[in-house]
């Protein structure tokens, strides 16, 4: 039986970090950010508690305020519920051609059931 082959150093600290890699929730990154703007204490404290890079922390504060900025002017366009509205609309669309396709079948189909109607009768 062989044994797997060792994995060199690097490899194995990038799947150990991939493997326990967390994930922050939206209400996560809010307080997080939050307790940012507050100021009382410093970015890199708050981020070492956290156990973030400060770039990431700049970078959900920027997306925190840019989001807010969108919805004080009225951008009720959500950016989650996009691409579910366009996925809707192209539903739409395919079913509405759908039942155009159905309609015309079904009065071809009729003409043609009118045609031997008036053939059987001998008009």
């Amino acid at each position: 039986m062989k044994e797997k082959e060792p994995k060199n150093a690097e490899a194995v600290i990038k799947d150990i970090r991939r493997r326990t890699k967390r994930k922050f929730s939206s209400e996560e990154k809010i307080r997080i950010v939050i307790s940012g703007l507050r100021g009382d204490e410093s970015i890199n404290t708050i981020c070492r508690k956290e156990g973030i890079a400060p770039a990431l922390y700049y970078r959900w504060s920027k997306d925190f305020i840019e989001a807010g900025k969108r919805r004080l002017n009225g951008d009720t366009l959500r950016e989650a519920n996009t691409d579910e509205v366009n996925q809707i609309k192209n539903e739409n669309v395919e079913l509405k051609n759908l039942v155009a396709e159905l309609m015309l079948d079904n009065r071809t189909l009729k003409k043609s059931m009118n045609g031997l109607e008036s053939n059987s009768t001998g008009i």
